[in-house]
């Protein structure tokens, strides 16, 4: 299997990019789990990363309560925003390996936070296709040069599948 290099930088922005994709759908995790404050944790958690450069115990751990927190809301659009915590929160951890498993970590999180804003849309994908564009517009170079060391994704079948293959083709150019 064929490595990438990924720098401090690398992931640095990709955390930046990943949760400012992401506190744009919060707010609908947020509407139906007003209570529960580990999506919002998990995007606190990678700004932290962001600013200190450190992968820590703790960032894990939000991560993975922000994806309990997706298990354990009872509405589409809240599930898939907290999953978009959740991938957010463990960009730093992705592997140097040159898969499409890799690139779907970097694109994870702009993916969910645009299927949430479909699925609260009432599953309008016009919804999706505009957070599409607004990722595309703000990530910035070092997340595009990342994905390019990566294997382009395939079209796929679903919903998720089309907004993975539609980021990853438009940020490869």
């Amino acid at each position: 299997m064929d490595e990438v290099t990924i720098s401090e930088e690398d992931r640095r922005q990709l955390g930046l990019w990943a949760a400012d994709c992401v506190e744009r759908a919060l707010p609908l995790f947020e509407a139906k789990a007003p209570a529960d404050p580990r999506p919002r944790e998990a995007i606190e958690g990678i700004r932290a990363f962001v600013r200190e450069g450190k992968r820590t115990a703790k960032l894990r751990s939000l991560a993975w309560a922000a994806h309990a927190a997706a298990r354990e809301v009872d509405d589409p659009a809240a599930t898939a925003a907290a999953r978009a915590a959740c991938h957010a929160a463990a960009t730093p951890y992705i592997h140097p390996l040159a898969t499409p498993h890799q690139s779907k970590h970097v694109l994870g999180p702009a993916v969910y936070e645009a299927f949430a804003r479909e699925l609260a849309a009432g599953d309008d994908p016009g919804a999706a296709d505009e957070e599409i564009r607004w990722a595309i517009e703000h990530a910035p170079p070092e997340v595009r040069a990342l994905l390019r060391r990566m294997p382009a994704r395939s079209p796929g079948r679903s919903r998720l599948d089309t907004l993975y293959y539609e980021l990853d083709a438009a940020l490869r150019h």
